[in-house]
């Protein structure tokens, strides 16, 4: 006869980790994490480099077709310290008593202006035809990773490479 309270049936099984098995999954995590983390910002600043780039781009095209329709000169002119530049006379869409500036430091962007030439100058103007003055480049940086946008003056098309 059994004493009272205590079960001589199957033992029940253990619930629950060992710590061992917390620690090699720890572990294993650490591992990938160690991996993945410089992937995944490498990946992220030239994302951030490429919208910048792609930017640019469109608003050079955008003073050129501006120049075009209003029959006027416009210059874009950059700011490599501030890593900005503006359309000089158009109004910003946003904030309608400021002229149009794109402050590439700050969010979506965050990279830096890390070159514009020009011919020398570090702004470009395009005549009442939408022609451009000069053929130029700017590098926009963030980390490791740069993009260039070149303008040629031939054809006033603006490519990123």
């Amino acid at each position: 006869m059994c004493a009272p309270g205590k079960d001589d049936g199957p033992a029940k099984p253990r619930r629950g980790f060992s710590l061992l098995e917390l620690v090699l999954v720890m572990v294993i995590i650490a591992v990938i994490a160690a991996i993945a983390v410089p992937r995944y910002s490498s990946a992220a600043s030239r994302y951030r480099v490429e919208t910048a780039a792609r930017r640019v781009v469109a608003d050079l095209a955008l003073a050129q077709a501006r120049a075009k329709a209003l029959s006027s000169s416009q210059t874009v002119a950059f700011a490599v310290g501030t890593s900005q530049y503006q359309i000089v006379g158009m109004t910003d869409p946003d904030h309608g008593s400021s002229t149009y500036t794109v402050r590439l430091g700050d969010d979506p962007y965050r990279v830096m202006l890390q070159s514009v030439d020009f011919g020398g100058r570090s702004q470009v103007t395009f005549d009442a035809y939408g022609t451009a003055d000069s053929n130029g480049a700017v590098v926009v940086r963030a980390g490791a990773t740069q993009r260039t946008v070149v303008l040629d003056v031939n054809t006033g098309k603006a490519v990123m490479q």
